[in-house]
């Protein structure tokens, strides 16, 4: 990709600061591949998980444009048509101007990017029509309507997402994804930086101590873990175990989160976040599942006891 006014902007924020990426926390390999595809003038497409903090860092990158850079974003869907994206003629105005006048053309949502930031969320959802569109859009800078030619005179910075472990969606092309970096990322490192989100972006209610923020964060991602598990719960799951239990702790006329809180919201925060795979969900259901394995890990990290597990993997 040929150097633009994008891409001159970006290269600058990005090598004054050591971390421009502040809403986000962790992710740092992740974060270095970004500056590094940016700084070459690439487009993106941001590969992991649901709840990971994908569509936060497209906005982190979309405010080193500045406050006035558009930030247009698409939700991939199989119902989403060519003219959603690129636009469409108006046929009464074909009439009256003619069907390839400037007038009779009805500009789509990657006009609105301009000089800005097009995310298209879960581009592998979309139809192979759009991707053969936006193939045609990255790698000519132009694009057929019917029967109208439309020259993108436009300049953007396209930030894709891809979730690995949905099985409903489409095949990307390899020409399509030959225009693009793959940036991967994951769940958080370690728990200390997932109970770093979780006071940092969840909501504050009542006090929750230390040791019940551990125990939240630490059975999450002790399920992560799970063999029996093809959905997994993300850091959303985290937050809300986190907010719930206050919530539940409020209604109990107490200040303090206690275990009880956490046990008491657990199934109802849990057990639609994650799929069991086909070998286990004839014999148990997710409900029991999360109830069972709550109860084990407990134990096992004698909560009750006032111990506190480090992380999993580890030694209890």
């Amino acid at each position: 990709m040929e150097a633009n006014m994008i891409t001159d902007t970006l290269r600058k924020r990005l090598l004054e600061k050591d971390d421009p990426f502040t809403d986000i926390l962790g992710q740092e390999q992740a974060k270095q591949a970004v500056k590094s595809s940016l700084l070459a003038g690439r487009h993106i497409i941001i590969i992991g998980p649901p709840g990971i903090g994908k569509t936060t860092l497209a906005k982190n990158i979309s405010h080193l444009l500045g406050k006035g850079a558009p930030f247009i974003r698409i939700q991939g869907s199989p119902d989403l048509s060519v003219e959603d994206l690129l636009g469409d003629i108006d046929p009464v105005k074909a009439l009256k101007f003619g069907p390839t006048s400037t007038e009779a053309f009805t500009k789509g949502k990657i006009f609105k990017a301009d000089k800005g930031v097009l995310f298209f969320d879960e581009l592998n959802r979309c139809a192979e029509k759009l991707q053969n569109a936006l193939l045609q859009v990255l790698e000519e800078g132009t694009a057929t309507i019917g029967s109208y030619d439309v020259d993108f005179g436009i300049d953007f910075l396209f930030i894709a997402t891809m979730n690995p472990e949905d099985s409903s969606t489409e095949k990307l092309s390899d020409v399509l994804l030959d225009r693009f970096d793959l940036i991967y990322m994951g769940y958080p490192e370690s728990l200390d930086i997932e109970k770093r989100i979780v006071r940092e972006k969840g909501e504050k209610l009542c006090n929750v101590p230390e040791k019940m923020l551990t125990l939240m964060a630490y059975f999450i991602r002790m399920l992560r873990q799970s063999d029996k598990l093809e959905k997994k719960p993300s850091v959303r799951a985290t937050l809300g175990l986190y907010e719930r239990s206050q919530a539940n702790a409020l209604l109990e006329k107490r200040t303090d989160v206690a275990f009880g809180d956490i046990k008491a919201v657990l199934l109802s925060v849990l057990a639609h976040r994650i799929r069991l795979k086909p070998s286990s969900r004839y014999l148990i259901s997710p409900s029991e599942f999360v109830a069972q394995e709550f109860e084990r890990h407990v134990q096992e990290a004698q909560w009750e006891e006032g111990e506190s597990p480090e992380e999993p993997g580890g030694r209890f």
